[in-house]
């Protein structure tokens, strides 16, 4: 049988950690943060740490190691995040224009309404509306004003948004 479809033992040496995945960051694009993005990523870390340190005082179980592994890589991707980052403080533009950290509402040409935070590549989090600022949606929204209209170009097409609301800082 091939080594290929045999299961290897638990004793075997370790895989190393695996590197970041490299997020959709434009070639020489800065990583930009929230603050509070940047303190939920520090208190994480914070929290793993604590983690790790509890666990390790533990036993030798295989469940324990891979968890172990898990928290290392989670870390260690952590640490990436905030040393690259460049962390964009609240309130830094006018808070009439949709910018970095901002929270916009938006109205459909059909009148339904939807609300995108615009955050770092690792913020992003749709199911809590929060879309990169590199993503099609945040830059057709970003410089414009509560009343304009956008043009957002979508892979099911044209749809023309209208800026309802504004909010910038700490969300």
């Amino acid at each position: 049988m091939s080594k290929a479809f045999t299961r290897e033992s638990d004793d075997s040496p370790e895989e190393p950690l695996a590197a970041r995945a490299s997020l959709a960051l434009p070639p020489g694009a800065r990583n930009y943060l929230t603050q509070d993005g940047a303190e939920r990523f520090r208190a994480e870390l914070t929290a793993l740490e604590e983690e790790r340190a509890t666990m390790a005082a533990g036993g030798d179980d295989s469940t324990e190691k891979r968890r172990l592994r898990r928290i290392d890589q989670r870390r260690a991707d952590l640490e990436e995040i905030l040393s690259t980052a460049e962390i964009v403080a609240a309130g830094s533009c006018d808070p009439d224009e949709v910018c970095f950290g901002s929270t916009v509402t938006v109205r459909e040409s059909d009148g339904a309404e939807f609300s995108y935070r615009i955050v770092g590549v690792d913020e992003t989090d749709l199911d809590r509306g929060w879309v990169s600022w590199v993503s099609p949606i945040a830059r057709a929204l970003i410089n414009a004003r509560r009343g304009e209209r956008v043009v957002f170009r979508s892979p099911a097409g044209e749809r023309k948004l209208e800026i309802v609301r504004i909010e910038s800082g700490v969300h």
